[in-house]
């Protein structure tokens, strides 16, 4: 099977990205970074605003536009309520991230078994996963990215330009900016190009140059396009909202400088590889190729560099880092392979026991999470959850025995099948756990007409009823509409405005809109409350 799986690299990492999550992704409830991008993608279907994005009828510039226009084609395609489908992009770009690394591998001169080690290291690691749903525009922006370096690698390894790579490098450019503006130029694109001076050494002439950084510039200008149009379209409106992100950088989420530097943990089950190595000094002497794990170190280490000197901090933007430090864990773990059973010291074979023993346990023990949710277990679920158990039993009894015989390629492969098995056959069980009072709003009866809503209702919520909620109180203060009679949703109960609206109406109380899936992470903000207004 591992043979089956080298020979066809390419199509293996996408269908394992494919099987993993491309039926079972929707599972998961749709968080407020992706629900604005639905709803944005919503918009541009029904109002037809491709280019002055909008989000609740109200402009949305915040983000370019590149990734909800391919969710709205999904979405025009299979229907706005899919989230599966809506998800599917980003689910595709996964896989992108992971054939970008491994066709960039074979391109470092690494072996075709090694690159394809790296891609599924990358496409395994938690928050590649993890950020298609919690920032889907960064999936994209980081995806482009890495399809660009590909072309740029070549070029300045070949010292070449030709017109098929200048193409594609400056569109895959273009696409990166026009997903999430400038980040992945500064987090992925720049410690690579410091990264591949100093193991690499640039080599070419003045011209070869030149034109590299004639099509960065086009690259970066193109992708530029819409920020450009927005601002002359509607300047004022570009502005503030320009002002509010900026200061956002110096003044929001503010952490200290070392707040990045446990990194390697959001890898997931690499957390240990990923450690071992970054370790420079133990792996150096026994990698296969020593310039390429410095450019991939010192790119990972760099990346992490740039993003600690921004005072903003938050977990999901390390995402990027996660690419190059699959090369890094790439490394560790080829050379696991290749001498593992030659190793001796119980310093360097204890980690290893430890990392993929210890996977080899959760994947026996997955049965024990019937006592926690048995009780919702039926029918077809039911049997789900018993094919998950079994398999997952096999996996990890397989798992000691390939530890014993000291075969780690065998056992990097079934952990590769322990991830692909949760993600086919147990994050569809995630359905089954909702709480006791979750009511979605899309259940509301859309014959009563317009919503119209008071205090902040969340993104989650107004792509869960499927349509605008048009807001009663503006900058410009409270809004009365002219229906004698309308339905309000509000997040909470405002003393003030309701005060000021009880003069004029008599509010009653209809039903408790609870979008919270699970008691776990349990969010007020998804609690609403509907009342019927009637004009007094």
């Amino acid at each position: 099977m591992i043979k089956l799986l080298e020979k066809y690299p390419i199509l293996s990492l996408l269908l394992f990205v494919i099987v993993m999550l491309g039926f079972t992704i929707d599972s998961i409830p749709v968080s407020i970074m992706e629900a604005r991008n639905f709803i944005s993608a919503r918009e541009m279907l029904t109002d037809n605003s491709w280019i002055l994005t909008t989000m609740n009828g109200e402009a949305r510039y915040q983000k370019p536009p590149l990734p909800t226009w391919i969710t709205s084609v999904f979405g025009f395609i299979f229907g706005m309520n899919s989230v599966l489908a809506l998800r599917w992009p980003a689910i595709l770009f996964v896989a992108g991230i992971g054939i970008s690394t491994y066709l960039l591998s074979t391109k470092l001169e690494l072996s075709k078994s090694h690159g394809l080690i790296n891609g599924f290291i990358a496409i395994t690691s938690f928050y590649i996963i993890g950020i298609t749903i919690e920032a889907p525009w960064d999936i994209y922006t980081h995806g482009f990215m890495l399809m660009a370096l590909y072309q740029l690698f070549i070029m300045l390894k070949d010292q070449k330009t030709s017109v098929l790579r200048s193409l594609l490098f400056v569109l895959f450019l273009a696409g990166s900016v026009l997903s999430k503006g400038p980040v992945s130029l500064y987090v992925l694109f720049l410690p690579f190009i410091i990264a591949y001076g100093i193991a690499f050494r640039y080599k070419g002439d003045i011209l070869h140059f030149l034109k590299l950084i004639s099509l960065l510039v086009f690259g970066i200008v193109l992708g530029g396009w819409w920020y450009m149009h927005v601002r002359v379209a509607d300047p004022e409106t570009f502005l503030k909202i320009a002002e509010r992100e900026t200061s956002n950088w110096s003044s929001y989420n503010v952490r200290p400088f070392y707040y990045y530097w446990s990194f390697f943990i959001q890898s997931g089950i690499w957390t240990i590889p990923a450690l071992i190595s970054l370790i420079y000094p133990y792996l150096k002497p026994r990698v296969s190729n020593l310039k390429t794990y410095q450019f991939s170190f010192l790119w990972t280490i760099l990346a992490v560099v740039l993003l600690s000197i921004i005072p903003e901090k938050k977990s999901r933007y390390l995402m990027p880092v996660l690419i190059p430090l699959a090369y890094n864990i790439g490394f560790y773990i080829e050379y696991l392979i290749r001498e593992f059973k030659n190793l001796k010291s119980k310093k360097e074979t204890f980690p290893v026991y430890f990392q993929f023993g210890l996977i080899g346990v959760l994947a026996c023990l997955f049965g024990v999470s019937y006592f926690m949710i048995g009780k919702d277990l039926s029918g077809f679920t039911l049997i789900r959850f018993i094919v998950a158990v079994i398999l997952l039993l096999i996996v990890g009894a397989y798992i000691f025995k390939k530890l014993q015989s000291k075969n780690i390629k065998s056992v990097f492969y079934l952990i590769i099948l322990f991830m692909m098995s949760l993600g086919f056959f147990a994050l569809p069980l995630a359905k089954t756990q909702a709480q006791v009072k979750y009511k979605p709003v899309s259940e509301l009866n859309k014959s009563y007409g317009t919503i119209y809503s008071l205090g902040g209702i969340a993104p989650e919520v107004i792509y869960n009823y499927g349509d605008k909620i048009p807001p009663l109180k503006t900058e410009e203060g409270l809004v009365i509409p002219k229906e004698k009679e309308f339905k309000l949703l509000t997040d909470k109960k405002n003393p003030e405005d309701f005060k000021k609206i009880s003069k004029l109406y008599n509010i009653k109380h209809i039903e408790t809109y609870d979008l919270n899936f699970s008691n776990k992470d349990y969010k007020s903000r998804l609690v609403n409350e509907l009342y019927k207004l009637t004009l007094k």
